[in-house]
């Protein structure tokens, strides 16, 4: 006996945002030479890939607003084309083959409008597409119904539709993916039910108007438990002006939790730990705060979580909130050797499907497995979290990417799934790699790795540590190279001290960078001094270049000693230069004694100052750290891994949060 579930329905934007339409709709049509391009992991590959492999036939048609006519129907002009081969509306077979029970799926389109055609296609993980089926509405409104098997799609592949308008124009009314499942699957005896844990710190307006978003969904309500808020800052979102709407939508599924700023793996691990004692939802699902939801995605990830052979982690993709049909990587993976975060080899960080159509990226088609997702969006299934644990108490920084980690030791495999999404602030205007943030970049990369190296001594993590001291040290950025210096000095303090400074560290961390000149945020440029410098550019050349390799091994084997010279005099006050942000790699700031240099979200200036005793001093001090990490690395991984059980144990983050196993506030 077998139970149908709905898989996924054709979905069109929300307010009929046309900034999103290529997301949902796609008016080009395709013309691939199967033969001649394919997507690898290599560069020649890459290059092909980028080139102009679409012709296309479109004349420069747009789809207008006024022809979507609810959240499922499409009104297509007489004898135009439009495909639903997009990232929201083509369905990810290939996922479903490898995660899930589904072995078969059904699509059934309605259309109204003779004449008009239905087309069905499929891609294979290649890239390569062939046309599967087609059908003709008659003078009545057709209802058309295609059998697919998954069985093609083990490494790739996706399946999507086309609608040819007959003379008169068509309306697709509605289209859904269906399956036949297993009565004695548990997703077969109904849908699965999250809790979302929203982590949120002085962002109220943003925070109260995606808790709207969410309980105004009426399609999503049926899969919602409740909505927690871990409040965390001093602006609150019960401030804000939007939270009676949210209050309104919600009612009492909305429950805001007020602590004190434990970072976003204590707001998160406060909602695992509800949603775990709670025990009435099936998922936990992480969202920041600062993002807009596809509520459709919500319920899809939900479906795919429910119909997997065993509990699966399914997260969300990200697009740019700033230019939004832009995807950030579509699946990340942790490089075991470097131990650092990536965009799978094979594939890009970033993507706008503006450009490039999802039929005709064929790098798309082939199904990227992950070793995490982030908590941007990211369903957990409450049997993992009673399994393994809670969150690390980590502050900010890797807690998604070592859970992940720490879940596919246990056998419980992430997916990042395709048709899932949020929109959110890319991570290429932020300043985390040197701003206060790099202590907890680098003490819990340290960490992660110490839990989940499969090598001995990290791989080439202590090395690559060293080698990124020396840039920042290079780069004059002490205020930087401190913070990692205190980072591992942290490490090696052991993990049991890691709970008793998650509610003080970052107040530490922000005291002590204050002394350097560049920590010291300037908003107005002429608050600082001009530009003074001895010399002018040789030959009248500027001095912002990218420079060859050999340049660059040149640099970098110079640029050590150079840091012992005396600093110019004239340097000391004023500065040599100015430098935007994306000029000020490591191989432009090692020629100046001092430069004014810009930050990465535009906000804001530091004035660099050369130190050749802090430069020695630090030098001195970095090599005698990471000799002992060396050597030490064994026992200390030793020591983590003994004490993962223990310090994100729901019993553990209790004391933490100093609340009582009824939940009772101890603190009062």
């Amino acid at each position: 006996m077998t139970t149908t579930r709905l898989l996924q329905r054709q979905i069109l934007p929300l307010d009929k945002d046309t900034d999103v339409f290529p997301l949902y709709v796609d008016l080009e049509e395709a013309i691939l030479d199967a033969d001649r391009y394919d997507v690898g992991g290599n560069k020649a590959a890459k290059d092909l890939n980028n080139a102009a492999i679409r012709q296309s036939t479109s004349t420069g048609r747009k789809l207008h607003p006024d022809q979507i006519r609810s959240r499922t129907q499409l009104r297509v002009p007489p004898s135009d084309t439009l495909s639903f081969g997009t990232y929201f509306n083509a369905f990810p077979a290939s996922y479903w083959r490898r995660h899930t029970v589904v072995t078969d799926v059904t699509l059934t389109v309605n259309v109204t409008g003779p004449g008009s055609m239905v087309i069905v296609h499929k891609s294979m993980a290649r890239g390569h597409s062939q046309r599967v089926d087609s059908a003709t509405v008659g003078d009545e409104p057709g209802s058309f119904t295609f059998e697919l098997p998954l069985k093609p799609f083990v490494d790739g592949g996706w399946y999507w539709y086309d609608v040819v308008a007959g003379d008169g124009g068509c309306t697709v009314d509605s289209a859904e993916w269906t399956a036949e499942i297993p009565d004695d699957h548990a997703g077969a005896q109904g849908h699965g039910t999250a809790d979302i844990c929203i982590t949120t710190m002085n962002r109220p307006d943003f925070c109260a108007k995606l808790l709207t978003q969410i309980g105004e969904d009426p399609d999503l309500a049926p899969y919602l438990d409740t909505v927690m808020v871990m409040e965390q800052g001093t602006q609150p979102v019960t401030e804000s002006e939007f939270f009676p709407a949210a209050e309104k939508a919600l009612g009492e599924q909305l429950r805001v939790i007020v602590q004190a700023n434990l970072g976003g793996s204590g707001g998160y691990a406060r909602g695992q730990l509800e949603s775990v004692r709670k025990g009435t939802a099936t998922y936990a699902l992480m969202m920041d705060d600062d993002v807009v939801c596809e509520p459709e995605g919500v319920i899809r990830a939900i479906t795919f979580g429910d119909l997997a052979k065993r509990p699966t982690i399914v997260g969300g993709h990200m697009f740019n909130i700033y230019n939004r049909t832009q995807l950030h990587s579509f699946g990340e993976i942790v490089q075991s050797w470097r131990f650092w975060w990536q965009t799978r080899l094979d594939g890009y960080s970033q993507w706008d499907f503006g450009a490039r159509n999802l039929r005709s990226s064929r790098w798309l088609h082939k199904r990227a497995d992950v070793d995490f997702n982030g908590w941007f969006m990211c369903l957990i299934p409450r049997v993992v979290l009673e399994e393994i644990g809670l969150s690390l108490p980590l502050f900010i920084k890797w807690d998604d990417s070592e859970y992940g980690l720490r879940a596919k030791d246990a056998g419980y495999p992430t997916v990042s799934f395709p048709g899932a999404a949020v929109w959110h602030v890319p991570w290429s205007d932020k300043n985390d790699g040197v701003d206060w943030q790099s202590y907890f970049h680098h003490r819990n990369r340290i960490i992660a790795a110490l839990l989940h190296s499969p090598y001995e001594r990290g791989g080439r993590m202590v090395r690559e540590s060293f080698n990124h001291q020396v840039k920042h040290l290079a780069s004059l950025q002490y205020s930087t190279a401190e913070l990692r210096h205190m980072a591992m000095e942290d490490v090696l303090a052991g993990p049991r001290s890691l709970h008793g400074e998650l509610g003080t560290k970052l107040g530490d961390v922000n005291a002590y960078r204050k002394q350097f000149s560049d920590a010291q945020l300037i908003t107005d440029r002429d608050d600082l001094p001009p530009v003074r410098r001895k010399k002018p550019p040789k030959k009248g050349k500027s001095d912002i270049e990218i420079p060859g390799r050999l340049s660059t091994l040149i640099a970098a084997g110079l640029a050590p000693i150079r840091q012992l010279r005396p600093v110019r005099s004239m340097a000391k006050d004023f500065p040599e230069a100015e430098l935007a942000a994306m000029d000020s790699a490591w191989f432009n700031l090692v020629k100046y004694d001092s430069a004014v240099v810009s930050m990465n979200d535009g906000t804001s200036v530091a004035f660099y100052k050369r130190d050749p005793e802090k430069y020695r001093d630090l030098l001195k001090r970095t090599i005698a750290i990471h000799r002992q990490f060396h050597a030490e690395w064994p026992r200390l991984a030793a020591e983590y891994r003994d004490a993962l059980r223990e310090i994100t144990s729901p019993e553990t983050w209790e004391k933490t949060f100093g609340i009582s196993q009824t939940g009772t506030d101890q603190n009062g």
